[in-house]
């Protein structure tokens, strides 16, 4: 009976967080509906998926392939997934435009429209972070225009500190790195989305500019990572 219990809770902090996304939106000036919330359910039981689904929600983000493959076709089709992790060790971050054409070369034998992908931006300089440097953003945003006819750029995103929080300074450089994506790709920052603020910071990510929030723990609960399943 426990299970159900559950469940109630995650929906209620669902419509909470998107309560407060409509709030920090409108005091950005921003439309609400223009900020996409992405429920990260990574480590979390179909059933709950299911909860927060059945909700209205249509967004969900997950980070490790196997565990998707398991729940998506236990799941409706008509979820927008986001597939949030980094396809890169620390030690080949200078190939990351082989990366890119590697993965564009596995979408077209999949005989699908092109990919949507945003490039991770390391904004807090840690070495544990993966993402390209600030300084390599615009080079890396152009190749994936130029020679990856099957992926479709479509904005930079960042990851937290440690404890899932990030500074002002950290989205003002992404921020910045849109400017010159924007201006380099001839785009409209419009056309640029930026992915920023979790579960620790949401509020103040949309204040600056963010249009992708990913909530996980807020939602759902903490993670349970004793079944963890490897990429």
């Amino acid at each position: 009976m426990a299970a159900p219990a559950v469940e109630g809770v995650a929906v209620t902090a669902l419509r909470s967080v998107l309560f407060r996304v409509r709030q920090a939106a409108e005091r950005a000036g921003t439309q609400p509906e223009r900020v996409r919330v992405v429920a990260v359910s990574k480590t979390k039981p179909v059933s709950l998926i299911r909860q927060i689904y059945d909700a209205g929600h249509r967004c969900f983000g997950e980070n490790y392939v196997q565990e998707f493959v398991q729940k998506a076709p236990q799941l409706p089709e008509d979820i927008e997934w986001h597939f949030i992790g980094h396809l890169q060790s620390n030690k080949v971050k200078t190939l990351l435009g082989m990366i890119a054409n590697h993965l564009d070369r596995a979408v077209s034998s999949l005989g699908r429209n092109p990919l949507k992908i945003f490039v991770q931006v390391n904004t807090s300089g840690e070495p544990s972070k993966s993402g390209i440097d600030p300084s390599g953003c615009v080079r890396l945003a152009e190749h994936v225009k130029s020679h990856c006819p099957h992926l479709e750029f479509s904005g930079l995103m960042t990851i937290g500190m440690p404890d899932y929080t990030s500074t002002p300074e950290n989205f003002r450089t992404l921020s910045k790195c849109r400017v010159e994506v924007c201006k380099a790709l001839g785009m409209t920052e419009d056309q640029c989305e930026l992915s920023m603020g979790m579960s620790g910071d949401f509020e103040q990510a949309i204040e600056m500019g963010s249009t992708n929030v990913r909530i996980g723990s807020t939602i759902f609960g903490p993670r349970d990572y004793s079944k963890k399943q490897p990429n």
